[in-house]
């Protein structure tokens, strides 16, 4: 850090003015917010320099092309009872996702279970979602508890935070090149000081806002919000407790997690209320 502090005090005064030049042109020219702000009051303006068409391109070919490896390696989609009932809570939550941005509606959504150890899910940009067994299995998930994940996962797509972490990290490399070259600092302390003041912040940040979008999303489609939080207290008993230094990890503390969740649990539940007393059938989600 110390030596983060003196590239930029050897930094010249016209590197400043440029450095605070690129900073004003990508605030004006690139600031945005995917989505509306829901019942949980989400309210915050994103960096967006990368084109959605790129990042969804990506997205779709590289999830084509998971789902081909797991299906020549018969891996996909083996266990018919778990792959309908991922499917069923997914689609229960796509249903609602126009609360947040209405052409999400209209996307090509595709949800697929990937048989593997790996406790894992996602969802990648442009509604392709993937859902590994261990999870499930080693979690041993109750229906709200998987709508919690799979809410977490979609609302990655819906803020589209794939495209935001590539639009940061384009222009902190141009900032942080154009400091290095004027004085001298070598690049991968640049680097360095970029990824721990910028990147994993906000990879943090992104994912609680994820949490919070999620948990509104299982509440209006009839699932309980306040068995969200369980989810993150099964993961710390997976892991021993042990998840390192919150601070430099891309992930909050399940802590934090679980304190964040069950604070904005009273917002979202009326939406379950509601959605509870407008559900026709009255056989219980276990």
């Amino acid at each position: 850090m110390k030596n983060l502090n003196m590239a930029f005090e050897m930094a010249p005064r016209w590197l400043l003015r440029i450095g605070s030049a690129l900073l004003t042109a990508a605030v004006l020219q690139g600031c945005a917010s995917t989505t509306n702000s829901g019942a949980i009051g989400l309210q915050r303006s994103q960096l967006m320099l990368v084109s959605s068409d790129t990042i969804n391109a990506q997205a779709a070919k590289g999830f084509q092309q998971l789902t081909a490896d797991a299906q020549a390696k018969k891996k996909l989609n083996t266990d018919a009872a778990m792959t309908q009932r991922v499917r069923r809570i997914g689609n229960d939550l796509i249903a609602h996702v126009g609360v947040f941005r209405p052409d999400a509606k209209n996307w090509a959504w595709e949800i697929n279970v990937f048989e593997s150890d790996a406790i894992n899910a996602f969802c990648a940009p442009g509604g392709k979602i993937g859902v590994y067994t261990g999870i499930v299995q080693k979690l041993k998930l109750t229906d709200d508890e998987l709508a919690a994940i799979m809410g977490h996962e979609i609302a990655h797509a819906l803020r589209e935070h794939s495209r935001e972490q590539a639009s940061q990290k384009t222009l902190s490399s141009l900032i942080t090149s154009t400091v290095a070259a004027a004085t001298g600092m070598p690049g991968e302390i640049m680097d360095a000081g970029s990824q721990m003041l910028v990147h994993l912040p906000n990879s943090r940040a992104m994912e609680l806002e994820s949490d919070i979008i999620g948990l509104e999303l299982m509440a209006r489609a009839g699932y309980d919000p306040r068995n969200a939080s369980s989810v993150w207290r099964k993961m710390q008993q997976v892991s021993g407790g042990s998840q390192g230094s919150s601070f430099l990890s891309t992930h909050p503390a399940g802590a934090d997690r679980i304190a964040e969740l069950d604070a904005y649990v009273p917002k979202v539940m009326p939406l379950y209320l509601q959605a509870l007393s407008q559900r026709k059938t009255t056989v219980p989600r276990r």
